[in-house]
């Protein structure tokens, strides 16, 4: 069957009522908003972003509102990708050790060859996309879940790193690359500053907004974007009516691979060098900030605009402590918190919005 006749799924995700989805029936706008999957990140947003204006002075000046943003950012480039993939059914548990494993091969190729540091970026990118594809690769031929498959790649990823680097670098961080040619245009482009209005702004702000920006377009706009929305909601029944189960699934991973590597070159050139040990546990960041967005842990529902926000609750949260001057020993409690909170928010805003349908 031409992939042309597969039925479009909504695109925010599941549909929120039987006949106000096929066209029979109007859905109101309040019934249209309580259907959105990121209603309750946004919700949660608020209400953070209003504490700790309350509790913490300086949370409102405009340079602590730009740390917390680039704070969120760092979060949420992977955030994004990570999104579109549980929408797709699937995790990733390799994706915060690959940040650490693109910056590695970068780092390396460049100093080892003495080349132009664009060439470890290149060949960096090769890399971690052909690591996403593996991924993809290996779970589609396999059929084993992906928490099995990207948890085999996490612990060999994380082997990999320590030992190449100590065996290249005879430690556990890379040389530095800052007096190599074409460090300061790669700089530019991963780890600049710009400055708006006197305040200096993380460009990694500007990769998440456009991350943000085309996630959300594929979601909404195109048939790849209906095609991740079937896949989570069923591989089999989406393969029946000509859905590209193996391509969409292989490209999800390549996107998140693709991420890891801006996130990755990032981390190189903000810092020179690389810890090889870095990273361990980031993935997990990842996927709560999807799932405060709205993002189901079963796949088929989700937005990248929610994994967005959850990104920035955490921003808020990470720095908003610092400024009330708490004791940041707490913020991992706070990441459990909010993931449960938004899990019980999330569901009980669509069994609402389902029996208003």
């Amino acid at each position: 069957m031409s992939s042309t006749a597969v039925p479009s799924p909504a695109p925010s995700g599941p549909p929120a009522g039987g006949a106000a989805d096929d066209g029979l029936v109007r859905r109101s706008p309040v019934r249209r908003l309580m259907g959105r999957p990121e209603l309750g990140s946004v919700v949660g947003a608020i209400a953070v972003f209003v504490f700790f204006s309350a509790v913490a002075e300086p949370f409102l000046r405009a340079s602590s509102l730009s740390t917390v943003l680039y704070a969120s950012s760092t979060i949420g480039i992977m955030a994004v990708p990570v999104a579109l993939l549980m929408i797709g059914g699937e995790f990733d548990l390799s994706a915060g050790v690959m940040v650490v494993s693109s910056a590695l091969v970068s780092s390396m190729v460049s100093y080892q060859l003495t080349a132009n540091t664009w060439v470890g970026v290149g060949v960096s990118l090769l890399v971690t996309l052909t690591i996403g594809f593996f991924n993809g690769f290996l779970l589609t031929r396999t059929k084993l879940p992906s928490f099995l498959i990207t948890l085999g790649t996490f612990f060999m990823l994380t082997g990999l790193n320590l030992g190449f680097t100590k065996l290249i670098s005879g430690t556990v961080s890379t040389k530095s690359i800052a007096d190599m040619e074409g460090f300061d245009s790669a700089r530019a482009l991963f780890a600049s500053r710009l400055t708006l209005g006197g305040v200096d702004i993380q460009i990694t702000i500007l990769w998440w907004i456009v991350l943000v920006a085309v996630a959300t377009w594929i979601l909404l706009r195109t048939r790849v974007g209906n095609w991740i929305f079937a896949v989570g909601g069923g591989a089999d029944a989406s393969r029946a009516v000509g859905v590209p189960v193996v391509k969409t699934k292989i490209g999800l991973y390549m996107g998140v691979a693709f991420a890891a590597w801006v996130s990755g070159q990032h981390l190189l050139f903000s810092y020179d060098a690389i810890q090889s040990g870095d990273g361990v546990g980031n993935e997990f960041l990842y996927i709560i900030a999807a799932a405060v967005g709205g993002c189901l842990m079963t796949g088929g529902y989700g937005s990248a605009i929610g994994a967005a926000v959850g990104a920035f609750i955490f921003g808020m949260t990470s720095k908003g402590i610092v400024y009330a001057q708490w004791n940041p020993d707490w913020y991992k409690f706070f990441l459990g918190a909010m993931l449960l909170l938004a899990t019980l928010l999330n569901a009980w805003i669509r069994k609402r919005a389902e029996a208003k349908a």
